[in-house]
């Protein structure tokens, strides 16, 4: 249950923004990026920071730890603990960081040095504000690992990043942050890349620290659900000011202005049915015995060579796919849904069963055939700024797959990327210009454009929409389900989001280590599941209203409990 916001004359405000403004200068002019904004986190408080990419959330709070570059003027105050960090020299922030100020990074991954162990990392901060030192800080650092919830953390410490799975790196991240306990931790979207299960998990975590250390805690993040498990307060962000502040009651459930209930409309939501209601089934919902099938799937074992042993990571799966349809494949990380997909493309043999694209089995075809094949299949990767070509013009980008088939003319190249320019909703005049200068949301609409040159008869979608905001996402969303309407390819859509899931598949396959739990319609399998691990699922799943997410919030407790008697 969150707490109650401490009144100003109560207690001394853990971070506070006063009038903050900061501008960038670059090369062709000045970009305001805040906008004289004020906010306050008092002790033990979550405040979330609300807006899409771009907004100025990332740069309030970077300028709170003076980590702005060089080019950034800053104006007003950032107050931490008291004391103004603006135009404070680095070699007294440097003393602060860790010990009144910590941030969780998006990317635990690159937050975390690959070549030092857990121990080394996690004792430097410690040595470094002389807290500790050898095997007293040793000590604190296995303290810190079992704090947050990593099993034998006296064995693990010796390990590496690469050697912890990425919820568990993530909580490496906050076992770091928390380790000079600070007065405040700015967490930037420290959900984001993880699956459901997982990011309930670590936002459990963080609520219990807070309360345990009494830190004030800065949340920003795009992901709604996660605002309602979490946060006391919200403020919300747009092109750099602050429109709307209040309680999560009151900016979730009553947003006053028209940013905020726009923001709130993108939300996809995971619709659950009252007693006595009954689900109306989409279109596809109905099986249609004529219909055509585009990929197959039968009894289907995936293994990776790891140097002379094998690693099964999928084991004796089926599912069938047809024309028309979007098949979701849902699961945490390692179940095996993004395996299934490099099969898919060919990027992974078939070491047993079936994987059949229009009754062509994948695993008997010669590399020339299966080339003809791949021709078939478009493909939206999950980032689409690794996805993209930097030194590529947007048109060539879009036009590689015709080159790499050798199919058409170059006037007959660039006629298909204005047609797909104009399909995927971007100006033609974008052509010319180069992935870095187009947005998250533009990029992703490159990538799609791109997948479906070639007229594909199988989409796959690997989690396209999971580092996007919430409006972008809808409207991303919006345009595959419109593309798909028209182009009538098939879909396999793989994500960890069971909203999106929800809104856009017909049916759905449940993975965990390599299985199929639980597979039919949508309708069937998301709103009456069958199987205990497809309810945890559901169960971790946020939704974007407090009182709501605080029921589930229970009732997932209640659900581990009886799984987990003794624990």
């Amino acid at each position: 249950m969150s707490i109650s916001t401490p009144l100003p004359s109560e207690t001394a405000t853990a971070l506070k923004f006063e009038n903050l403004s900061v501008t960038f200068e670059t090369e062709f002019a000045d970009v305001h990026a805040v906008k004289g904004i004020s906010l306050e986190v008092y002790p033990g408080e979550v405040v979330a920071l609300v807006g899409e990419s771009g907004s100025g959330k990332s740069v309030t709070s970077t300028a709170a730890i003076g980590l702005l570059p060089p080019n950034a003027y800053i104006t007003g105050k950032a107050m931490v603990g008291g004391i103004n960090v603006v135009g404070m020299a680095e070699n007294k922030m440097r003393k602060m960081r860790a010990t009144e100020i910590a941030m969780v990074f998006q990317e635990p991954m690159t937050a975390l040095n690959p070549v030092l162990t857990i121990e080394r990392q996690l004792t430097e901060s410690l040595e470094l504000h002389g807290l500790a030192y050898g095997r007293e800080a040793t000590e604190r650092a296995i303290e810190l690992l079992e704090m947050v919830g990593i099993p034998e953390p006296g064995k693990r410490i010796k390990q590496y990043p690469h050697q912890f799975s990425g919820g568990q790196r993530q909580r490496v991240v906050i076992a770091m942050a928390i380790s000079c306990d600070p007065k405040v931790i700015i967490a930037d979207e420290p959900t984001t890349a993880l699956d459901v299960t997982v990011q309930a998990e670590i936002l459990d975590l963080l609520r219990e620290l807070k309360d345990r250390l009494n830190t004030g805690i800065l949340l920003i993040t795009h992901n709604m659900g996660v605002v309602a498990d979490l946060a006391d307060r919200v403020a919300v962000m747009f092109r750099g000011s602050l429109v709307e502040t209040g309680t999560v009651e009151q900016v979730l459930n009553h947003p006053e202005h028209p940013y905020t209930q726009k923001l709130l409309a993108s939300v996809p939501r995971l619709e659950t049915l009252e007693l006595g209601e009954t689900w109306e089934s989409k279109p596809a919902d109905i099986i249609d015995p004529k219909r055509e099938l585009v990929l197959e799937a039968r009894n289907l074992v995936l293994e990776y060579d790891m140097r002379g042993t094998k690693f099964r990571a999928v084991d004796d799966v089926s599912f069938e796919l047809a024309r028309g349809e979007i098949l979701g494949i849902v699961g945490e990380s390692g179940s095996g849904k993004s395996t299934v997909a490099k099969a898919v493309l060919g990027l992974l043999p078939v070491a047993s069963g079936v994987l059949a694209v229009q009754g062509t089995n994948l695993a008997s075809l010669r590399p020339r055939a299966a080339r003809k094949i791949r021709a078939k299949i478009g493909v939206i990767f999950q980032d689409p700024a690794a996805s993209l070509d930097p030194r590529f013009p947007i048109g060539d980008c879009i036009t590689e797959p015709m080159v790499v088939h050798k199919v058409g003319t170059r006037v007959e190249r660039i006629k298909r990327a204005e047609e797909l320019l104009d399909a995927v909703h971007l100006p033609r005049s974008v052509i010319n210009r180069y992935p870095h200068e187009l947005s998250g949301g533009q990029r992703q609409r490159v990538c799609i454009a791109r997948a479906l040159t070639l007229d594909p008869e199988l989409l796959i979608a690997d989690e396209p929409t999971s580092a996007l905001d919430v409006s972008v996402q809808a409207a991303v969303l919006e345009m595959i389900q419109e593309l798909q309407v028209r182009y009538e390819f098939a879909c396999l859509f793989v994500s960890h989001d069971l909203a999106v899931v929800d809104l856009l598949a017909h049916n759905v396959v449940v993975m965990k280590d390599g299985k199929s739990m639980e597979q039919g319609r949508v309708s069937d399998v998301l709103h009456a599941p069958q199987h205990d691990y497809t309810r945890r699922l559901l169960a971790a799943a946020p939704v974007p209203e407090p009182k709501e997410q605080a029921q589930r919030r229970e009732a997932r407790r209640l659900l581990l409990a009886a799984e987990h008697p003794d624990s």
